[in-house]
């Protein structure tokens, strides 16, 4: 077991799972959801920000997660 893999898979996770929350409770907080809205349109900017600050997050923090349970190092 890595701690430092499995801390960093920990932040990871969380603060995809914090945006996530923050969509649903308090969207006016994420700046960046409000530019990117802008930008690419309501739907492609919403769904632009969902996957690269919710989703991949996410799935990199589990991914993290389990390697450094199974030992893998990150650093």
């Amino acid at each position: 077991m890595d701690p430092i893999t499995m801390a960093l898979g920990l932040g990871a996770a969380g603060f995809g799972s914090y945006t996530t929350y923050l969509r649903f409770s308090n969207p006016e907080k994420l700046g960046k959801l409000e530019a990117m809205r802008e930008k690419f349109g309501t739907a492609a900017g919403t769904a632009i920000h969902t996957v690269t600050y919710s989703i991949a997050p996410i799935v990199v923090g589990l991914i993290l997660i389990v390697a450094g349970s199974n030992g893998y190092k990150l650093v």
